[in-house]
């Protein structure tokens, strides 16, 4: 086509960046083309995210969600501009990360996707007897039904009238749609021997120093001065189970309610995994979960259960594995609802397109892992009839076997096909290669990146001499010899989820690597039958709870030595040298930026222009200790501080341990007082591997330690493995990288497929009796990795 012949809106072709500054970036200048696959490599920390998260997507959709009413707006996340100059052709982002779905626990698969209520309608329309609406299958909704006087206001006059309504729902009464009923062990809840007055409870956070003291004292139902061992069955009826009751205690209007119901709604809301160590140690010793004698499990009510289409329930759909759930609902064959059963089917054939056929649509959403989560979300796009949208994924292969990586590759160039540009944040060169155009960025992490090292097509980034184009070819190879077990684990009936009575005898004192299509029972494995044995640490990829005032320094314990050494310098009290504590700015109370909320319109975070975001108080900054204040030491990175305190002035020893397991962990780029929320999955499990590394001995699991590390980076984190091992600990790897497998001493294998198509070992052994066999999907994978380079 000649260029005058040229349409103009045929020239808006590329995402053009120029001077972006967000995070570590030094204002990346970068023309992105539309319509392709991009994929951002670059080792850990060196502003990939940054990059295409923080700025990118961050500003497509802060300008989506200024198109919508102010009143609107106050109910969406507020979002800052990014910092960079100029953001040109930006479409709209739709962002499908590794963030784990909701830990609430009636959040199911289900119900994190469309199936669940399609499915209900579905059971709403042909389930025999019909008995109401969608909602009287939904587990969320319970059955409610009352009568009154209402008041209204007819022709001026106002008149009564009475009105009855009725919700049928279908919420198990018993569990309340739980499925698992609790019972409480009193005796973890307080010592019986003791009065009120004496501080009987062992509930974390029950303190009778408090307004909760306080309450329970001025409450009037009780003798404080009387041990519970000799309540009445009233007074022990009001102490655990008393609905809430308005009192008054010195004046004011409070609210009294039991223990039972008090611990349930302000523990037992949430999913196990999600709470707080503290909290979970004290439900794992003080509360036992049983499965619901009423609704066995199902969550759902009697009448709900008594429906069927062709002799099947709603519960026992919501059971089966996905993959044949989607066989039996295309064997529904009824015109009235064929738009419904069209959707639903095109829908869990998603599920099975994108390798999650073996789950179920009544699994817990927050026991997904990270790479499920991210699948799952890619469901409602895959279908989706939009076109010239950018998709953002983060590391979409997390959580993949190599068997599976081919079909996501699949799905990412079909997504591209459509016309929509796709921007990859990848580290497998098996993704890499797909791409039609790299961006590497580098060349080393932190303040060491934020650079842009190459821009170009694979082939050139081969050549092209950066760290990922010499590493992208990488293969491991198979160790001469392999270590000799010290003992052996042994594992007996292991039977969590699709396992199918599984023994296994896992070896200790060497490196193993667990391995297997996702879903084949690795996770349920470790979980299930590993995890609660003596001496084992299990370090997973879950969300480390803190607020944004939580940081490396305060999670590893670093910051206590280090505070210690400011106040012994300076003959102060260590709490000045707290953020958190008396050496806070009083204007920004340590926080280093003052928030401004404007409603609707995204709050502003401006700098302290007292401390000038340093976070402490002025006078705590003249204080010193080898030479540094205390807001530049937690300005350091994790290299700079160890060789600060290595030795000289400011030598500590007990600093200097910790921050030398962290730099063993590959995270030297980390500052100390970087904010825990900014850290990827990998990055917040390398940080408790780095946190646990100081016990010797024992077993530890690590799943998937390979995540979010670049190829040059993987080669270290084998040699902190070795380490490990040689140092006395037994290692066990949940794995799918094939150079972790390489190098290991023995491979347990399971499958041969997911769901329940797997459960079974299928293989133990060395690496090369795996590779000499190619008996197993894992075993091929394996074979064709150390034998021949990528194409």
């Amino acid at each position: 086509m000649s260029t005058e012949s040229r349409h103009a809106a045929d020239a808006h072709e590329r995402i053009r960046v120029l001077g972006a500054r967000e995070n570590n970036l030094r204002d990346v200048d970068v023309d992105l083309p539309k319509r392709r696959l991009t994929v951002f490599t670059g080792v850990s920390g060196s502003g990939k995210s940054s990059l295409v998260f923080a700025t990118i997507a961050a500003e497509s959709q802060r300008l989506i969600n200024e198109t919508y009413p102010s009143f609107v707006q106050g109910f969406m996340p507020t979002l800052a501009r990014p910092d960079v100059d100029v953001l040109d052709g930006l479409t709209t982002a739709i962002i499908v990360d590794q963030q784990r779905l909701g830990a609430d626990p009636r959040s199911t698969v289900g119900t994190a996707t469309d199936a669940g209520a399609m499915l209900r309608i579905l059971f709403s329309r042909l389930g025999q007897p019909h008995i109401g609406p969608a909602q009287a299958f939904s587990f969320n909704v319970a059955s409610v039904s009352g009568a009154g006087a209402v008041t209204t206001t007819k022709n001026g006059q106002q008149v009564k009238e009475r009105r009855e309504f009725s919700i049928t729902g279908g919420m198990c009464p018993r569990c309340e749609g739980r499925g698992a009923v609790s019972d409480f062990d009193l005796t973890a809840l307080y010592d019986a021997g003791k009065s009120l007055d004496e501080g009987p409870f062992t509930i974390p956070g029950y303190s009778m120093d408090g307004w909760f003291g306080r309450i329970f004292k001025g409450s009037g139902f009780f003798d404080t001065a009387k041990p519970i061992a000799r309540y009445t069955k009233r007074e022990l009826h009001d102490l655990l189970y008393r609905e809430p009751t308005k009192i008054q205690v010195e004046g004011i209007n409070l609210t009294y309610e039991g223990l039972i119901p008090k611990i349930q709604k302000s523990m037992l809301s949430k999913d196990r995994e999600a709470m707080q160590p503290h909290i979970r140690a004290f439900v794992d010793r003080a509360v036992v979960f049983t499965t619901c004698p009423e609704c066995a499990g199902t969550r759902l009510t009697e009448a709900a259960r008594s429906s069927r289409i062709r002799g099947m329930n709603i519960a026992e759909a919501s059971a089966m594995q996905i993959s044949d759930l989607a066989a039996w609902v295309r064997t529904i064959d009824e015109p009235s609802v064929a738009p419904l059963v069209e959707s639903l089917s095109h829908t869990l054939d998603s599920f099975v397109r994108i390798g999650l056929g073996y789950l179920a649509l009544e699994r817990p959403s927050g026991t997904l892992s990270g790479g499920e989560a991210q699948r799952t979300k890619m469901i409602r796009h895959l279908g989706s009839a939009l076109t010239d949208v950018t998709y953002v994924f983060d590391e979409p292969t997390i959580g993949l076997h190599p068997h599976d990586i081919a079909r996501m590759n699949e799905l990412l160039l079909a997504l591209r096909d459509k016309g929509n540009t796709v921007l990859v944040v990848e580290h497998k060169p098996e993704t890499i290669v797909i791409a039609d155009h790299v961006v590497d960025l580098g060349p080393g992490a932190g303040t060491e990146g934020g650079t842009i090292q190459f821009e170009g097509t694979v082939e050139e980034l081969r050549a092209g001499g950066t760290v990922t184009g010499r590493h992208l070819d990488d293969r491991a190879s198979l160790k001469d010899t392999v270590r000799t077990p010290t003992g052996w684990l042994e594992v007996r009936g292991a039977d969590t989820h699709n396992l199918r009575d599984v023994d296994v005898d896992v070896p200790l004192g060497v490196l193993v690597a667990l391995t297997g299509v996702a879903g084949s029972g690795k996770s349920s494995l470790v979980t299930g039958s590993v995890a609660g044995l003596e001496g084992v640490e299990v370090v997973d990829q879950a969300p480390i709870r803190g607020s944004r005032r939580s940081n490396p320094a305060t999670y590893t314990g670093l910051l206590e030595p280090i505070r210690k050494a400011f106040a012994k310098a300076n003959g102060v009290k260590p709490a000045l040298f707290s953020a958190n504590s008396e050496g806070a700015c009083p204007n920004c109370n340590g926080a280093g930026v003052i928030d401004t909320d404007l409603g609707p319109i995204a709050s502003v975070a401006v700098t302290c222009e007292v401390c000038e975001g340093k976070r402490f108080s002025a006078d705590v900054l003249e204080y010193r200790f080898g030479g540094a204040d205390i807001s530049e030491v937690l300005a350091m990175s994790v290299a700079q501080a160890e060789a600060f305190f290595a030795g000289g002035e400011a030598k500590l020893p007990a600093a200097h341990r910790i921050l030398a397991r962290l730099l063993d962990v590959g995270l030297g780029y980390l500052r100390l007082g970087q904010p825990l929320n900014t850290l990827s999955g990998g990055e917040r499990q390398r940080l408790k591997l780095a946190d646990h590394l100081g016990t010797k001995g024992g077993t530890f699991v690590l799943d998937e330690p390979t995540t979010g590390l670049h190829l040059a980076d993987v080669e270290a984190l084998l040699g902190l493995l070795d380490r490990l091992v040689d140092a006395g600990t037994s290692v066990i790897v949940i794995e799918h990288h094939q150079a972790v497998m390489a190098h290991a001493d023995w491979i347990i294998d399971l499958g041969p497929g997911a769901g329940h198509d797997g459960g079974r070992v299928v293989f133990t052994g060395t690496p090369a009796e795996l590779v000499a066999g190619r008996s197993t999907l894992t075993g091929e994978h394996l074979a064709d990795y150390v034998r021949s380079p990528a194409t």
